[in-house]
């Protein structure tokens, strides 16, 4: 537990100088973006892990397309893959679409209307 939070405060560290060097003229990664928030919002290792994890997969699922031309038909159609095609529980469902909330929320900050859509259709 001590390692994974001295790796975590190590890497954050590590991550803020090289930001400092970079070219600000290049901008950040979507995920590198996705992880700086979540730090800053002081999320969890493991968080943000999971949260990484599943918008990479939304992303891979529609065939690496940025999530800013994506929308509700586009979650929907990645969780409903989820539910049938992988057969996940609610639960991971669920997991899922907090991550990709978060990035069109937080990250990309667009109006998050997947929850709304995700119920009408449910």
């Amino acid at each position: 537990m001590l390692a994974v939070r001295l790796y975590y405060i190590i890497s954050s560290a590590i991550q803020v100088l090289s930001a400092e060097v970079r070219d600000s003229s290049r901008p950040r990664k979507l995920l590198d973006q996705v992880r700086d928030v979540l730090r800053v919002k002081h999320y969890s290792y493991r968080t943000e892990q999971t949260y990484v994890y599943w918008i990479r997969r939304f992303i891979l699922f529609h065939d690496k397309r940025h999530p800013i031309e994506m929308g509700a038909a586009e979650v929907t159609a990645f969780l409903t893959h989820l539910a049938v095609d992988e057969q996940v529980a609610a639960a991971t469902q669920n997991q899922a679409l907090s991550a990709i909330a978060f990035l069109y929320r937080f990250v990309l900050q667009q109006k998050c209307e997947v929850r709304s859509m995700i119920e009408k259709t449910a």
